[in-house]
């Protein structure tokens, strides 16, 4: 049976005590609930792909209690250093090449000598990583493909009896997985668009390069989580650009909602991103538990603009909309 713990020192002595035993746990960080595992122990690392279903060929992100801690692992360039200062802790996840006295196992970057990772906002978490003393790989809390979780609820309806225990933190305040940069090459990639805007890091790095068409990434070399063309799906058919709803469709409304849709879920009644972000997966999981309660023809999600947040709430939906060729959820093919 898995855990609550409750969010003070108790609970967090006690996930500490299950994650040095090898166990995983659940944790709010300010993007989604990461499923969190002793990224030094190969033993618990396999157990987040075991547990989530996910390819093995889908590196993980490693999280830390801060920029000095991280860097220990891997090499960190001027500009990772530049960028750490400007953007951690927050959603931000740099991809640099792992130093060759890493101790964490190749499974957590997949077998790659580059390492993806990041310092979280959320005290909670930042607290557990200071008391664990050690790095923590933390995907997002579900099983692979489906749609990431933002609240405890989320993730103990995911995953309840497959892990440890959920760290009872509050709900994710962004929303979306954070933003990956590939710093290996110049200029810098943006490897998956996330909770930081892409004009707030090109600040320091100028243009970055755009993420590689999904028929160029070689699954065994991908450097991040994110980037399967099939994720963060619900089990109901998706409909993108959505100008106008049928009455047997649920609707995703951003902005002022289009009328007779069977069952509507406001991303932001008044055209806000951030809000939009943040209640994104939430919307997502209702509108698929309302399609199938009410045996709908799916949902229409209403054009989100394609600037500051809605970069990553477009690419969450263009990967929840695309092809599942196994059904619900890739699972074969990659995720965070």
């Amino acid at each position: 049976m898995t855990e609550l713990l409750p969010p003070d020192s108790a609970g967090i002595a006690r996930a500490v005590a299950l994650l040095l035993e090898g166990e995983l746990v659940a944790l709010p960080t300010e993007t989604v609930y990461g499923l969190g595992a002793d990224a030094t122990n190969a033993e618990a690392v396999a157990r987040i792909y075991a547990v989530k279903e996910r390819p093995r060929f889908n590196p993980l992100i490693c999280h830390y209690p801060d920029a000095e801690a991280a860097f220990a692992h891997v090499e960190a360039s001027a500009l990772a250093l530049q960028l750490a200062k400007a953007f951690w802790p927050g959603p931000l996840t740099l991809v640099l090449p792992r130093k060759p006295d890493c101790p964490l196992p190749l499974l957590v970057s997949a077998g790659l000598e580059t390492l993806a990772v990041r310092v979280p906002q959320t005290a909670l978490t930042l607290a557990l990583l200071r008391a664990l003393s050690r790095p923590l790989a933390a995907p997002s809390a579900n099983r692979s493909g489906a749609v990431s979780p933002t609240e405890p609820a989320h993730v103990l309806a995911e995953l309840g009896g497959r892990i440890a225990a959920v760290l009872n933190g509050p709900a994710c305040p962004i929303g979306v997985e954070s933003t990956v940069i590939d710093l290996t090459e110049m200029p810098p990639r943006l490897l998956r668009p996330g909770g930081l805007p892409r004009k707030a890091i090109e600040a320091f790095t100028g243009p970055l390069a755009g993420p590689l068409p999904h028929e160029a990434r070689a699954p065994q070399a991908l450097r991040s989580p994110g980037q399967l063309a099939s994720h963060y799906a619900p089990r109901a058919k998706l409909r993108l650009e959505a100008r106008e709803v049928a009455a047997n469709e649920a609707l995703l409304a951003f902005g002022p909602p289009l009328a007779g849709a069977a069952v509507t879920f406001s991303l932001s009644s008044r055209g806000d991103l951030v809000e939009a972000a943040a209640r994104l997966f939430s919307g997502l999981r209702w509108l698929d538990q309302e399609v199938a309660r009410l045996d709908l023809a799916g949902i229409a999600a209403m054009p989100i603009p394609e600037e500051g947040l809605g970069e990553a709430i477009n690419d969450r939906l263009r990967r929840a909309a695309a092809p599942r060729p196994l059904g619900r959820r890739m699972e074969v093919a990659l995720h965070a």
